[in-house]
């Protein structure tokens, strides 16, 4: 994989995936802190990727170079280097939502959710750029989310870690 003669970069891959194995764990055992968990992932991406394409849109073509893919280099080497503000201004936005989704329920949360698996999954060719293969093992907890954890508000349910509340009856 290119990059992994970067010891930062390696750094940066190995504590992405230790991350996104925790927010498996956590979907499946604690699925409000993994909610959390993305929508505090997916607010710090918004905000970087913002403020770094109005500041430094010259470091996004930097992936080119990381990136098994072919037409991912020649995208990034030719439309997307002209257009560095909008393209990722507009992901910023997307990702903006997505942290959204995350505190409410029902269609919201759902739109959110999907959209966040489309983007986990299409960044993938980016290889040690996205942190690969933690964007899939991200994916795979949204989508544990999703199945089971859908219809209700991020800080309504009951207990924060746990099980839901039992009813008094």
């Amino acid at each position: 994989m290119r990059g992994l003669d970067n010891q930062l970069y390696v750094t940066l891959l190995i504590i992405s995936n230790i991350v996104a194995i925790v927010q498996v764990i956590a979907s499946i055992q604690w699925p409000r802190i993994a909610r959390l968990s993305f929508f505090l992932l997916f607010a710090w991406a918004s905000w970087t990727n913002w403020t770094e394409s109005q500041q430094t849109p010259q470091f996004y073509l930097e992936y080119a170079d990381l990136t098994w893919s072919n037409w991912y280099r020649s995208f990034i080497r030719g439309w997307f280097a002209g257009h560095i503000q909008l393209a990722v201004g507009f992901v910023a936005a997307c990702q903006g939502f997505m942290a959204i989704s995350m505190l409410l329920k029902g269609w919201m949360y759902r739109i959110g959710s999907v959209g966040a698996i489309i983007f986990l999954l299409s960044i993938l060719p980016l290889g040690v750029g996205s942190g690969f293969p933690c964007t899939a093992i991200m994916a795979s907890a949204l989508i544990i989310l999703l199945k089971k954890h859908n219809n209700e508000f991020f800080w309504s349910g009951g207990k924060f870690i746990g099980t839901k509340k039992q009813q008094i009856q």
